[in-house]
């Protein structure tokens, strides 16, 4: 066998351990060479470089010895003249010798030295080869000028008194000065702003002419008027300010030809610096100077980060930051890489906002503009997408470099965020306060679908607002819209409140009901001293306890109120009305009725085999009981005697029959959606299919082999559909269809879905949407009146428009909702009777929605717009008839949600549990009921406040109400009759028509009718004259002739749409072609006093208790195991 140990050879001595410990001996003898880097700055040159040129610190002191060097010869001059005697002698010897003592021509000669020396050394270590280069600089002449005389004075005695200009040192002083300010700044690697460069020159500059001066004519009048060095600055101060009184003049001809040249100099040298001055000036007024480090440490400001600024953004931010009483004191620095417009600039002109508001041109990329801005030292960022952008993802990634770059130069300094994709959203997640757009906006747009008009009430609630406008309005809903606008969520702990400290211990509704009937406060949220969630209406269970947070909407808050007539009773008393049962009655049916949108007030209670309970009302034939009680809120509920319902279950459910029931629970299921499109969406218990549907079925105007269906009308829905039209399938649009599956909504009232998109969805989206029941998708525009009947507009319940992405940038900006509105009014048109909820990109342009010129009453509201406008409301655009009712929405109004985030940091919380964007469990949702003749018996919203709380459980917010505005008929819907004309004489009963509209209307065609008629005349006049054909044409004729005067506008539009209903083989059953809803308007009463009367068809806005909180823990298990098990890979995949 080899021996390997043998033929292995050893390791090297530095390799062997012994030698590590002994040392290496061997190392010596080693044949590796040891290399020196950078041998060339060895040399006596290079470090004499390092020394005076390369480093900053040594280089400093340098220039400061030169200057300072500088100064000490020209006062060593000003010296020798004050110590001076004239010599006697002829004139010119006066000029080339002067009289110059011992010690000072010895202290000059060492001065000379020294700077030659210096100066020498420098133009040496500067050569780069061209020595003429540096001996014809001008600070290189005047040193030999002013030095060698003096050196050669040391060799030749008799010329120590030869006169030297040692004045004109003065110009190598400041030469010096400007590299000596150069080399600080590099020094203390600091900028500072070329202004204070260019100011320091100028000052320079003519401190050195005027010093010149006074030695150039001092010195040449020594042979004239001999005056002295003070008589020399007044004769310069006043010649070069123009003044020239005249009492102290030049005599000789070089004194006088010295000042014509300096003249000339100053003529030619200080324009051009004025003008460099003032170029960097204007640039500084661009670029916005820097905030002082002073000012940040002493004051409080806040930053805003954008990439364009725009008028509307600017003064959206000011009025909304300022209108807080703790903000006054506040600064606001914006910082924005590009310059301020006209509209801009003059805005920051006003003394209001110059002398608190503060603009830098610099991008928040650079740390140095950071720095400017003193970020490190500000008491917030906010941070804006740029929403007008094409490509809104690039906007997007701006966004979140600007996130990151604010973060990583000043790590403590709060972030507020507006982010536009909600995929993008998980990249800034560090920051404090994040608002994604997309899903904020589409999930108000689907509430309103369900809600109507949420779009108005979530705006108004995150408007600032003292609820003053539209007070001096002669219209009484205007009044009480304006009062009711001015509502706005408050907080205060408990312990601390007077609406709220006497109901310590007591349920939550028990707490909101009578803090809303004593003070008329709404308490709509709590949050626990120990968590950070925020319940909104917890239920009759939550106990209120002293450190809790209370939530609650009232026109201001508890600090700013006075409190009158506190020492009466605290204690209510119950009128004799009321339920005279027990005084602790069990809350019956606290969480009955979950499912439902509108809530049977006479059918309050959970179905149960115990019957119908003691808050039932009595039945239509018995009239002769007594007027129906509401029964009183209980102080703590009774838990022993709560019924809990089956709330995963529907209570619909109980009215179909058992095949209906079987069939239903077969199809449906209840759980958590399996596939999110986007990272960071909140987990909603929904209506989920057991099975996801194929993509091909997705696809609504397409038949595949699963149905052969093509279009909304073959499907034979039961409900009404819901259209949304969209240019693309964003992730954003998920937050649409979620709330319209959510878990309490009962499975009868479900209403379609089908999305009409511009571009075909991808398969990443549709792995979202396959799992929802009754989603689809088609592709078509809003422009295409084929597309809108195919996908079922005709039967739609709503119509939701979505702004489109490639048209919110225009070259003039409020053009950007030009196509948008010319849509929509062509669907109004066309379809007066469908409900169309829009969403601009300028709020300013809602007033062109649903426009008619003619107007009167429309006219009079641009008025009041305007009125209110003055009066510096910020919600001037309040009164506007389509806002009011919910159907026009712009997401830039929501931007006052992330800047009231920093007086209210719960806003942003309370704004996506409303919405239903987050689900916290215990905490409640937004619904709504519709209040009937039936339910007309409450009378006044205390009352239904009451009966809602004792009930339910629920909390009511809000009223939508809407009013007959009696308009008068417009001209698509004018049909006239030629019989009916013809036999009309009467000119009275034209005006009898007319005085049955409102006063304040009047009709965009109220003359059309006689217009009309006049034009019949005449045609029918004109036929009579013609040429009589033969008989059957002539009749045929005249009669389309009719048939076309008698036609009018909507007759048109209505026979074009049963034309191409006709066309694509659609049944034109359905279309009711003469229903307008223009006849109505509605508006959002928040929070309205108790005393305030309920009306027919008032859909109140409701805060419900979270169902699933009364639950067992195992109980929600039960239903949605197949859709946990079915996406519990697919989430695992979406997680990060």
């Amino acid at each position: 066998m080899v021996d390997l140990e043998s033929e292995v050879p050893p390791l090297p001595p530095r390799y062997r351990f012994r030698d590590l410990l002994l040392g290496d001996q061997g190392w010596q003898n080693d044949d590796r060479v040891q290399v020196e880097f950078y041998m060339n700055e060895n040399t006596f040159k290079e470090r004499l470089k390092l020394f005076f040129i390369k480093n900053q610190r040594s280089s400093l002191r340098i220039r400061l010895f030169n200057f300072s060097l500088k100064l000490l010869s020209c006062l060593l001059y000003i010296i020798r003249v004050l110590l001076e005697n004239p010599s006697q002698g002829n004139e010119w010897s006066r000029i080339f010798w002067v009289n110059r003592s011992l010690p000072l021509w010895g202290l000059q000669v060492l001065v000379a030295l020294i700077s030659l020396f210096e100066t020498i050394l420098l133009g040496y270590l500067s050569y780069k080869g061209n020595i003429w280069e540096q001996i014809l600089r001008i600070p290189f002449i005047l040193e030999i000028i002013n030095a060698v005389p003096f050196i050669i004075s040391i060799f030749w005695p008799s010329l120590r008194n030869l006169f030297v200009p040692v004045f004109l040192n003065c110009w190598l002083a400041k030469h010096a000065l400007e590299n000596m300010i150069n080399d600080l700044h590099r020094a203390i690697q600091r900028t500072q702003s070329a202004m204070f460069n260019q100011v320091l020159i100028l000052i320079s500059t003519l401190l050195c002419l005027i010093f010149t001066c006074i030695c150039g004519i001092q010195h040449l009048e020594r042979i004239g008027k001999k005056l002295n060095l003070f008589d020399s600055l007044y004769f310069c101060i006043v010649t070069f300010s123009t003044v020239g009184f005249g009492d102290v003049t030049p005599e000789t001809w070089s004194s006088k030809l010295f000042v014509v040249a300096m003249i000339c100099v100053a003529l030619v040298v200080l324009p051009i610096q004025f003008e460099q001055l003032a170029y960097l000036w204007m640039e500084r007024q661009k670029s916005g100077g820097n905030y002082s480090r002073h000012r940040a440490q002493t004051e409080k400001h806040v930053v805003l980060c954008v990439s364009s600024l725009k008028i509307d953004l600017l003064m959206d931010f000011l009025n909304e930051f300022y209108a807080h009483p703790r903000l006054q004191d506040y600064y606001v620095v914006i910082l924005c890489p590009t310059e301020t417009d006209v509209q801009v600039r003059r805005v920051l002109q006003i003394p209001m906002w110059s002398q608190r508001v503060i603009y830098l041109q610099g991008s928040a990329l650079k740390d140095q503009d950071l720095l400017r801005a003193k970020m490190d030292d500000a008491e917030a960022c906010f941070i804006l997408s740029s929403r007008c952008e094409v490509d809104r993802t690039s906007s997007d990634h701006q966004t979140i470099l600007r996130a990151w770059a604010v973060k990583d130069f000043a790590p403590n300094c709060p972030l507020y965020v507006q982010i536009l994709k909600p995929e993008n959203k998980f990249h800034i997640k560090f920051a404090d306060h994040v608002v994604c757009e997309e899903e904020f906006k589409y999930a108000m747009l689907a509430l309103n679908c369900i809600c109507p008009a949420t779009s108005t009430l979530i705006t108004l609630l995150v408007h600032t607002s003292r609820g003053q406008e539209g007070q001096q309005s002669p219209e009484q809903w205007q009044k009480m819209y304006g009062r009711c606008s001015g509502n706005e969520v408050y907080h205060i702990v408990l312990e601390e409140s007077t609406f709220f400290a006497e109901y310590e211990g007591k349920s939550f509704t028990y707490a909101s009901f009578h803090a809303h009937k004593k003070f008329g406060v709404c308490l709509i949220g709590v949050r626990r001293e120990d968590n950070k969630n925020i319940l909104l209406n917890p239920g009759p269970r939550y106990i209120m306890n002293a450190t809790d947070t209370c939530f609650y909407i009232n026109i201001t808050k508890e600090e700013n109120s006075a409190f009158k007539n506190q020492d009466q009773q605290k204690k209510s008393k119950v009128p004799r009305s009321f339920y005279h049962g027990p005084s602790r009655l069990p809350v019956h049916s606290i969480i009955a009725s979950m499912g439902t949108v509108a809530i049977d007030l006479q059918d309050t209670s959970c179905r149960s085999a115990s019957g119908p309970t003691t808050l039932s009302l009595p039945a239509e034939g018995s009239k002769e009981v007594r007027r129906p009680s509401i029964a009183p809120v209980l102080e703590v509920a009774d838990t022993s005697s709560i019924q809990t319902c089956d709330l995963l279950s529907d209570q619909s459910e109980d009215e179909t029959t058992p095949d209906e029931e079987i069939s239903s629970n077969l199809e449906y299921a209840k759980g958590y959606p399996p596939y999110s499109p986007y990272i960071g969406s909140s987990p909603t218990f929904c209506h989920l299919l057991h099975e996801k549907v194929p993509f091909c079925c997705l696809r609504l105007d397409k038949s595949c082999q699963h149905n052969y269906y093509e279009d909304a009308k073959a499907y034979g829905f039961k409900n009404k559909i819901i259209i949304v039209a969209a240019e693309t399938a964003g992730n954003g649009l998920y937050n649409f269809i979620v709330p319209l599956r959510a878990y309490y909504r009962p499975k009868k009232e479900l209403n379609p879905i089908v999305l009409l998109l511009d571009n075909p969805p991808d398969m990443h989206f549709l792995d979202a949407i396959c799992w929802f029941p009754m989603v689809y998708y088609m592709v078509g525009s809003i422009d295409n009146l084929d597309d809108l009947l195919r996908c079922g507009v005709t039967f739609a319940a709503d119509m939701v428009v979505v702004d489109k992405e490639s048209t919110m940038s225009a070259e003039e900006d409020y053009m950007a909702d030009a196509k948008t509105i010319v849509n929509v009014q062509t669907l109004f048109r066309l379809f007066s009777s469908l409900s169309i909820i829009t969403e601009l990109t300028h709020p300013a342009n809602m007033r062109f929605m649903q426009f008619r010129a003619k107007d009167c009453y429309s006219l009079a509201l641009s008025k009041l717009e305007k009125k209110e406008r003055e009066r510096g409301s910020n919600l001037a655009f309040m009164f506007r008839l389509p806002f009011a009712a919910g159907r026009v929405f712009s997401i830039s109004m929501l931007d006052t949600l992330l800047y009231q985030s920093f007086v209210k940091d719960y806003m942003i919380s309370i704004t996506r549990l409303l919405l239903g964007l987050d689900t916290t469990p215990g905490s409640g949702f937004l619904c709504s009921m519709k209040i009937t003749e039936d339910d007309l018996w409450i009378r006044t919203y205390a009352r239904l406040y009451q009966k809602l709380c004792s009930s339910t459980g629920d909390v009511p917010i809000g009223i939508y109400r809407t009013e007959s505005q009696k308009l008068t008929t417009s001209e698509s819907q004018i049909s006239i009759s030629v019989e009916e004309w013809e036999d009309t004489k009467d000119p009275k009963e034209q005006g009898h028509h007319r005085s049955n509209h409102r006063n304040s209307m009047c009709s965009d065609q109220s003359d059309h009718p006689l217009l009309r008629r006049k034009s019949m005349q005449w045609a029918r006049r004109l036929s009579r004259k013609g040429p009589k054909h033969s008989g059957k044409t002539a009749e045929k004729m005249t009669q389309q002739r009719l048939n076309l005067y008698r036609r009018s506008e909507r007759q048109e539009l209505a026979e074009l749409v049963n034309n191409r209903m006709k066309h694509l083989g659609l049944s034109t059953v359905g279309y009711d072609e003469m229903n307008d809803h223009q006849s109505t308007l509605s508006y959002i009463l928040i929070n309205p006093s108790p005393d305030t009367r309920l009306e027919l068809n008032d859909v109140v806005y409701l805060i419900r208790p979270d169902p699933l909180a009364y639950l067992p823990n195992s109980e929600p298990s039960r239903k949605n195991s197949i859709c946990n098990t079915t996406g519990q890979d697919v989430r695992e995949e979406t997680q990060l």
